[in-house]
C-alpha cells in the first residue's frame, strides 16, 4: 500500500524563523542549527544518542563527508550554493588553507548571520553574496568545485543550475550535491498524483510541493549539461537519526505543520522510498 504523501513537503518554515530564535536565546535551536542547516551523518547510526549535541556533531560530519567526496584540497576556489548560515564555508575555512571560499543564498537573514559569524583564517578568502542559483554572477571557468548541500530541491530549475555550474567550473572541476532521491517506482507514483496534491500542499505549507528528481534523471541531466556522474553515496541509513532530534525540536516549538513535514520525510526514508544521497559530477566536456 502506498503511503499518504499528500502532506509531505521539503519546505520547512521552522528554518525561516531560526534567526529570531537565536536572538531570543534559544540554546537548542542555536546548537542544532546555528552552524549547519542540513541533516546529520553518523558512521554508525546505532550509536546516535538522540541529543542535540550529538546531532550538531553529526551535521559537521556530513559537511566533512560531502567535501571529501568532492575531493577538496588546499588551494582551491569553492562555491557553496544555498550556503545557509555559512556552515560548510566555515568548515572548509577551518580544514584547508589558501582557499577562495564563496557562499551564495537568496535569504538575507541567513547571509547576514554568515557574514557575522564566519571569518576567514589567514591565507583564506571568504565572501558571501545574495544570488540566484540559476543565474550565477560569476565569470566562466572561475571555480574548481561547486557544492549544493541539501539545497538543490529548492532551486527553480535543476537544469539551469547545472548549466550555470558547468559554465563557471574549470575543465575537470566537480559539482557535488546532496539530495533526497526517490526510487524510480515511488517517483512514478508521485508524478501520477502530483497535480492532485499540489493545491493541498501549497494551502497547507505555503510552498511548492516536493521537487523530487530520481537518479536516472540526474544521469540524463549530467550528460546533457557536460557532466559525468562519477561518484554516488547512498547514506540514507546514516542520516536517519536526524529525524527524532529535528522532530522533537519542531514539536517542542509548537510548529505542528513543520513537524508533520519532517515526519513525512522520515516515513518515506524509513520505507526505502526516498534515499539521501551524495552525488558528485565531474566536468566531462569543454
Amino acid at each position: 500500500m502506498s503511503p499518504d504523501i499528500s502532506n509531505y513537503s521539503i519546505s520547512l518554515p521552522y528554518f525561516d524563523s531560526l534567526t529570531q530564535k537565536f536572538s531570543e536565546g534559544d540554546a537548542d535551536a542555536l546548537l542544532a542549527f546555528g552552524r549547519h542547516l542540513h541533516w546529520g551523518y553518523w558512521s554508525d547510526p546505532t550509536k546516535a544518542d538522540g541529543s542535540i549535541a550529538d546531532f550538531a556533531i553529526a551535521a559537521e560530519n556530513l559537511s566533512h563527508l560531502i567535501t571529501d567526496v568532492a575531493q577538496i584540497q588546499h588551494g582551491l576556489s569553492i562555491l557553496d550554493v544555498g550556503c545557509g548560515f555559512g556552515g560548510t564555508i566555515a568548515s572548509l575555512n577551518e580544514r584547508f588553507s589558501n582557499m577562495n571560499l564563496v557562499g551564495i543564498n537568496i535569504n538575507n537573514e541567513q547571509l547576514l548571520r554568515a557574514e557575522r559569524t564566519v571569518h576567514a583564517l589567514p591565507n583564506n578568502h571568504i565572501k558571501f553574496l545574495k544570488a540566484d542559483a540559476c543565474q550565477l554572477p560569476f565569470s566562466d571557468d572561475s571555480f574548481d568545485v561547486v557544492l549544493a548541500v541539501e539545497s538543490i530541491f529548492a532551486f527553480s530549475s535543476r537544469e539551469h543550475f547545472f548549466r550555470e555550474a558547468r559554465r563557471i567550473l574549470h575543465l575537470g572541476g566537480r559539482l557535488t550535491i546532496c539530495d533526497f532521491i526517490p526510487i524510480q517506482a515511488f517517483y512514478r507514483t508521485w508524478k501520477l498524483i502530483e497535480k492532485a496534491t499540489k493545491t493541498l500542499v501549497i494551502r497547507t505549507y505555503g510552498s511548492r510541493p516536493v521537487n523530487f528528481c530520481p537518479l536516472i534523471e540526474y544521469k540524463e541531466l549530467a550528460k546533457a549539461t557536460g557532466f559525468e556522474l562519477v561518484q554516488t553515496e547512498n547514506i540514507t541509513r546514516n542520516t536517519l537519526p536526524t529525524y527524532p532530534v529535528v522532530n522533537s525540536l519542531m514539536r517542542g516549538e509548537g510548529d505542528e505543520e513543520t513537524y508533520r513535514a519532517t515526519k513525512g520525510l522520515e516515513r518515506l526514508s524509513r520505507r526505502g522510498l526516498l534515499q539521501y544521497m551524495i552525488l558528485s559530477f565531474q566536468v566531462s566536456s569543454p
